[in-house]
């Protein structure tokens, strides 16, 4: 084939379907164990998040004809919002010496004609908006949809020349390969700026060391001086000589979003819900021109709390947003955001808890749960010392993070004209020779 041609998917792949693992087999995973992929695994925007998303493992028999290879590409065939944003979204299997098993609700691609077409290639084209746009349009559901082998390889696109196809997945995994080394890049970040406040803050190993007559490690003489070299017994246990007992509620102020999706224009900013705090913007994000006051926007860099359905706390890096209601902006006066920020992680399990403790509505906590979870609040002092490590981190973090989010924006520009034949790749070449 020396010409783009017009095919159905089903010319050149056909879609397998996965086997109905047994829930009484799945265990948490450990070493030894396959792992069975769930919808849950997969990046709203393709791939997967194995290192960040719960695995489960198995032990019980199965077809091995569901054994997974690195390189196969699994596709979401199932999505539980009515938007069905990830419907279609594919996943490629890695190559990190773990087994992997093929799950019900998503499809394995094989393709049946490889003289014809890239796989490479053909994952660029399940990531297209045009993809997604149809399965969803022939799916079936309503607030849970689907589509099936057949829907999927209906799906007509244009398909260029295989030596194009292979030039187009090449540029397109350049840029791909520069926003996940920045995401490994800010993972790495996050783990620092953690163990830093969970020594300091949480396990007190300062003052643990200087009680037991130790050095603290890896710290100067002026910072140790700071901690004391005791503890004192409070309410909520032993905490360091000097320090004060205090709440969530305390260290910072929790402003409530609006209803911004009524009435909303369908262009201007973008409304934060949950959806958008998990995934980004998709299919169904709500657009509103409104004016909103300081405190109900998020800017890049605040931090956001969903306190109902899906609890967890976020720092936003993506451009100025209104911020819905169910979620937080958590307004930082008092005391550093990176403090509120970690703390709001180690106190998450528990409002986590209260919320699953709600069964018969949607989980959530209430304003007064604000002031269960305890914190131990440190001198000025120690704050100001922690902050000129911490405080670095968060900056590198929302840089990397706004790079990132510039990268992926390229690459989907890209991506709709490169599939379109609007950008040929000798200009998309040139284009990535300017990205840094």
């Amino acid at each position: 084939m020396t010409e783009w041609q017009e095919i159905r998917l089903g010319d050149v792949m056909r879609i397998k379907h996965g086997w109905p693992f047994k829930s009484e087999c799945f265990r948490e995973w450990s070493p030894g164990l396959p792992i069975v992929v769930s919808i849950g695994n997969f990046q709203y925007s393709g791939g997967f998040r194995f290192e960040s998303t719960q695995l489960k493992g198995y032990e019980g028999d199965y077809p091995k004809e569901y054994k997974l290879l690195p390189g196969d590409t699994l596709l979401v065939m199932t999505c539980q919002t009515p938007g069905g944003e990830i419907l279609g979204i594919p996943g490629r299997v890695p190559d990190d010496g773990r087994q992997y098993l093929h799950n019900q609700r998503m499809g394995k691609v094989v393709v049946t004609r490889p003289d014809l077409v890239c796989d490479d290639f053909l994952y660029w084209v399940f990531l297209g908006k045009e993809f997604n746009q149809e399965l969803v349009a022939s799916s079936s559901g309503t607030k849970i949809v689907h589509t099936a082998p057949t829907r999927i390889e209906a799906f007509r696109f244009t398909l260029p020349p295989i030596d194009e196809q292979r030039a187009i997945a090449r540029i397109l995994g350049v840029l791909d390969d520069k926003v996940e080394l920045n995401r490994r890049m800010n993972r790495t970040l996050e783990a620092m700026a953690q163990a830093i406040f969970r020594a300091w803050f949480v396990d007190f190993e300062p003052v643990s060391a200087k009680r037991d007559g130790r050095k603290p490690a890896g710290m100067d003489d002026a910072t140790t001086a700071l901690f004391p070299e005791h503890f004192q017994d409070t309410e909520m246990g032993p905490v360091p000589a000097g320090w004060r007992k205090g709440s969530t509620a305390d260290i910072a102020r929790y402003v409530n979003g609006r209803n911004f999706t009524k009435n909303a224009t369908g262009s201007g900013r973008m409304v934060i819900r949950i959806a958008e705090l998990n995934s980004g913007p998709g299919s169904s994000t709500i657009y509103n021109e409104i004016e909103s006051g300081p405190e109900n926007t998020a800017f890049p860099g605040d931090l956001l709390f969903s306190w109902s359905g899906s609890l967890d706390v976020y720092r936003w890096h993506r451009d100025e947003a209104l911020v819905n209601q169910h979620i937080f902006k958590v307004v930082c006066d008092e005391y550093p955001l990176w403090f509120v920020h970690q703390h709001l992680r180690e106190a998450m399990a528990f409002f986590q808890g209260v919320a699953a403790d709600k069964a018969t509505t949607m989980g959530h906590i209430k304003r007064e749960h604000l002031s269960q979870p305890d914190v131990a609040l440190p001198p000025v002092e120690i704050l100001v010392a922690a902050g000129k490590i911490i405080q670095p981190i968060y900056t590198r973090l929302l840089k990397s993070e706004r790079q990132a989010l510039a990268l992926a924006n390229l690459r989907d520009a890209l991506l709709t004209k490169l599939l379109s034949g609007e950008l040929r790749v000798k200009s998309a070449k040139k284009l990535l020779e300017s990205v840094p």
